[in-house]
């Protein structure tokens, strides 16, 4: 496989509840920061309750493993006080990109709290408090989010969101490039012609990409099933299986105009950089 040298690539990580764990992650972010990845990304837990974790993983990416990082920013539980001091914070240390998201409602909250309830009126916000100062990431579906009544409905979401000042998009993972196509094509027939980048989930473990699935709406093929399925705990074998489809996927992304690409790393540097490795023949 080749693909072009000079395509952008980010990567994403989540904040640990450990030091030990915190250590591992900056240890992995300097063997990923090797790729001159465009950004890393840090999530943000349901209803700020990784706060902390998100800023010190942020601000130490950013200044000491020197990869421009953005935070992600989420409007379910918080005031509009708390994301103007953090977006005040984000911007006095020299963050320029954020991936703005409603975020995911914390276990037992019924409806969505907080003084903004959607991610268009959070991009809004941010583009209101802040001007032009930060790039602007929302997050696409191309399989519809699992809350949305339906695909249309969610559609409308995404356009409305990108329409309200958002520079570019990053998609939920998937497994078959015709959705991500397809998504796309009506999102430029609908007027959006903002950069939507596929996020890319590398597959190291059956059992949990089952579950992680199951909960975001992202479908895994049957054929990728039963092939995961076949090999029980083998995992020298679903690696390599999961290297191989994740790197075809890839360069199908690529070869039909995607404009980068975004790995999920769960934390961990091997399995991301051996699809990346892949691309470029390495």
């Amino acid at each position: 496989m080749s693909a072009n040298r000079q395509k952008p690539v980010s990567f994403e990580f989540f904040p640990t509840k450990t030091e030990a764990g915190h250590e591992k992650l900056i240890a992995t972010g300097k063997v990923l920061a090797a790729e001159n990845p465009e950004f890393f990304s840090v999530t943000y837990g349901a209803g700020g309750s990784t706060r902390e974790g998100t800023l010190k993983t942020v601000l130490q990416l950013d200044q000491e493993v020197q990869v421009p990082t953005a935070p992600h920013l989420s409007c379910v539980g918080d005031s509009k006080e708390d994301l103007r001091s953090l977006l005040t914070l984000y911007r006095e240390s020299g963050i320029k990109r954020i991936v703005a998201l409603r975020g995911d409602l914390p276990s037992g909250m019924g409806q969505a709290s907080g003084e903004l309830r959607y991610a268009n009126e959070l991009v809004e916000f941010i583009r209101a408090e802040t001007g032009d100062h930060f790039h602007i990431e929302v997050a696409a579906y191309p399989e519809a989010h699992p809350q949305a009544r339906h695909f249309e409905a969610d559609l409308e979401n995404f356009i409305r969101k990108a329409k309200s000042g958002a520079d570019s998009a990053i998609t939920q993972y998937f497994f078959t490039a015709d959705c991500y196509f397809y998504f796309v094509d009506r999102v430029r027939k609908a007027g959006v012609d903002i950069p939507i980048v596929p996020g890319i989930m590398p597959i190291t473990n059956y059992s949990k990409l089952a579950r992680f699935s199951d909960a975001c709406g992202a479908e895994i093929p049957r054929w990728i099933r039963k092939q995961l399925e076949s090999y029980g705990d083998d995992s020298e074998s679903i690696s390599a299986f999961g290297t191989q489809v994740i790197s075809e996927l890839c360069q199908r992304l690529i070869d039909g105009g995607a404009p980068s690409l975004h790995f999920y790393t769960l934390n961990q540097a091997e399995p991301s950089l051996a699809v990346w490795r892949n691309l470029h023949g390495r």
